[in-house]
């Protein structure tokens, strides 16, 4: 346990040290859709040996924000791409603090907003194509791969997907994992209470034949080398057949505070029992709770949350007698590039 916690100061320590010396770039684009009417908001943090002064990225009064700057040059070589997919009414800013931390260690990070499912966008014609969410992540695989002058070359066989909640479902689905409309809408009348359940419902991503076969389609992209998922939702609906087959490695971590809604072992700990033993790990987070994940409220920030919307103050809430919510995801950023460097050295040894 010693080492283990050295081990996680020194990388943060290290990390740290990093950001102070080379700050990292960050730019904002729209990719078009013309075929489906669906433009994406993406962002992409990557290396960049400028020496320009940093600014801070959304920073707001209720998230702290991280330190970039903006349309730097990259920096040279190839480096593994990351793309990070956010949870039911998030947005591209949620898992800024692992971006950051990825891009000081060398990996260009792309997120995107998924229409109709994303805070600033709940179109309930854009929310039932829940089988666009993986399409929206090939999608931003195809962009940043068209243009290593502006982020940096890509190592083409080191892509991973990072997603929380929502997104960890987005995650598998691009990795091979087939989801079975019919299963879901079945576990749900076993499980009601499940958040994965009302989502759905109020999504209503099967409410046609035309979108029960798309969403029961093979979504996978086999760019795709490794896959992280951060507190999932909606993996009871995935069949035992393809997660038994799943072709890449996957690491699952579930947020251990107790949870009537999102509950770890009716979700992350169900779904590790399903994946390949050989090449898949799961890790449970005890002081984490599913808000754990997202940035480090700031003073003041519940009552803002509450004053809004009450309720809401839950998104600034960990687990009882928890760590700070930096050591928690400090934890996860370790766990996650260990994974992913383990990830590569066994597609080299192939």
């Amino acid at each position: 346990m010693k080492t283990a916690l050295g081990a996680l100061l020194l990388t943060c320590l290290s990390t740290q040290a990093f950001a102070q010396l080379s700050p990292i770039g960050f730019q904002s684009l729209t990719l078009p859709d013309p075929h489906h009417q669906r433009p994406l908001e993406m962002v992409v943090w990557y290396p960049s040996p400028t020496t320009d002064a940093p600014e801070l990225i959304a920073d707001d009064v209720v998230f702290t924000g991280a330190d970039a700057v903006r349309n730097a040059p990259p920096a040279a070589g190839e480096h593994p791409l990351v793309i990070l997919s956010h949870g039911y009414r998030g947005n591209w800013t949620n898992q800024i603090w692992l971006a950051s931390a990825l891009a000081h260690q060398g990996y260009i990070v792309a997120a995107i907003n998924h229409p109709g499912s994303t805070t600033h966008d709940r179109s309930a014609q854009a929310a039932e194509q829940l089988w666009q969410r993986p399409v929206d992540v090939s999608r931003a695989i195809d962009a940043v791969m068209a243009q290593p002058d502006k982020f940096g070359a890509t190592a083409k066989r080191r892509i991973a997907v990072v997603g929380h909640s929502l997104g960890g479902w987005t995650a598998l689905e691009i990795a091979g994992a087939r989801f079975d409309p019919q299963l879901f809408a079945g576990d749900c009348k076993a499980h009601p209470q499940l958040s994965s359940c009302k989502v759905y419902q109020i999504m209503s991503p099967a409410k046609t034949a035309q979108l029960t076969a798309a969403l029961a389609s093979d979504l996978r992209d086999p760019r795709v080398s490794a896959v992280v998922t951060l507190d999932l939702g909606l993996s009871r609906g995935m069949t035992n057949q393809s997660l038994a087959a799943l072709p890449v490695p996957a690491l699952v971590i579930a947020a251990g505070a107790p949870s009537l809604d999102l509950p770890a072992q009716l979700e992350s700990a169900d779904l590790a029992k399903r994946l390949p033993k050989a090449s898949s790990r799961y890790v449970e987070i005890g002081d984490a709770t599913h808000f754990s994940f997202l940035p480090t409220c700031k003073a003041g920030a519940v009552k803002l949350l509450e004053d809004d919307a009450p309720g809401d103050g839950i998104i600034c809430s960990d687990g009882g007698n928890a760590r700070p919510r930096g050591e928690i995801q400090q934890q996860v950023t370790l766990l996650i590039t260990g994974f992913l460097k383990q990830a590569a050295n066994v597609k080299e040894e192939r």
